[in-house]
């Protein structure tokens, strides 16, 4: 590994797309996650890259368009509401098959709602805000190190499917300031792109870019080579933590900040002679089915954790399959589940006859 700093989660993120080769960004400021904009407004120009501020989110996603069009491995950044503007744009690039990178730090709603923490966008950003047939794969890092390591992850794989790829993280980690250590060379994968729009030099045909399909035979053949390609996805890129899971009571579903929080919750619990484990989806598209399936017979049940008033737990029930009971606790409004509340909700269903 290379260096160790003390850096802002949103820093890390900028810091780690230009680390993957990412040389262009477009963006419009929105709290919590502003700071990505600030440091690519710095650190762009010493690069030679292209940083534009867009009058808006819309005019942001598609600007991203374009350059992903032109093969160009390129960022967007938002929160919340904003990512809710740019869904007509994601929904256009997923459908023409274009990589790119799309930030969400997480802020409350629903509406404007407000500044601080939640995981509210689970539905928008892993069941697709846009519309159509579509996935973007979505990654949820619970560590300042961990959202520097998928960020460069995002990239390589959004390249390798031609897919959109979103970072989906809450405001405590856009905020907060963790130790992180960069490696001295990231593992940039070299993907050949000759679909690129980057003109023909009167050697071949032209290569469009397009999301229209007006026939309806063509427009199912897209779908159905998309729906395959998804598929893939599944099989390959699912990522997932399971936590002190064998022999298991009781089996806590938590992703990011609120994952962090479930990890004391196990050692709290153990000393209470309740043996709890911890399933943490790293990718929330795929979403680890088959970890579920694995535990779907733990003896009390599972409960679900987040900072929601319940979105997750519907992928949890559907893993599951009605194999077992499916618990929920949830805070909203930017409120944080606390270790002692969970740790409540787990004595209860570990009481259960």
């Amino acid at each position: 590994m290379g260096e160790k700093l003390l850096m802002k989660g949103n820093e890390v993120i900028a810091e780690a797309a230009l680390r993957a080769g990412c040389r262009h960004y477009f963006g419009y400021p929105i709290t919590p996650q502003t700071e990505v904009a600030h440091y690519m407004a710095k650190k762009m120009e010493e690069l030679g890259g292209a940083f534009v501020q867009a009058e808006s989110e819309v005019a942001a996603i598609n600007m991203v368009y374009g350059a992903a069009s032109a093969g160009k491995r390129v960022m967007t950044s938002s929160s919340s509401p904003g990512i809710s503007l740019k869904q007509e744009g994601i929904s256009y690039s997923a459908c023409a098959e274009l990589p790119m990178v799309i930030v969400d730090i997480v802020r409350c709603g629903p509406g404007l709602g407000g500044i601080l923490p939640a995981q509210c966008d689970y539905f928008q950003i892993v069941k697709g805000g846009g519309h159509g047939d579509y996935h973007l794969i979505v990654f949820a890092p619970s560590s300042v190190q961990e959202l520097y390591e998928l960020v460069v992850h995002a990239f390589n794989v959004s390249d390798r499917y031609r897919n959109p790829a979103v970072i989906l993280g809450d405001g405590y980690l856009g905020q907060m300031m963790e130790a992180v250590e960069f490696r001295e060379q990231e593992p940039i994968e070299k993907i050949e792109k000759p679909w690129a729009t980057v003109g023909t030099g009167m050697k071949r045909e032209h290569n469009v870019i397009t999301s229209i399909y007006i026939e309806a035979d063509v427009l199912e053949a897209h779908n159905n080579k998309l729906q395959e390609k998804y598929r893939r996805i599944e099989q390959n890129e699912t990522l997932v933590e399971e936590y002190n899971c064998e022999g298991a009571d009781v089996i806590v579903a938590a992703y990011g900040t609120v994952a962090r929080v479930v990890k004391n919750v196990v050692k709290d619990a153990a000393k209470e002679g309740i043996r709890v484990g911890l399933i943490r989806p790293i990718t929330l598209w795929p979403f680890p089915v088959k970890s579920f399936e694995k535990y779907a017979e733990t003896p009390k049940g599972f409960l679900t954790v987040e900072m929601s008033a319940g979105q997750m737990v519907e992928d949890v029930r559907l893993a599951v399959n009605g194999k077992n009971t499916v618990d929920f606790y949830g805070r909203t409004g930017g409120n944080v589940p606390a270790q002692s509340d969970i740790l409540q909700k787990v004595r209860e269903i570990a009481g259960r006859q």
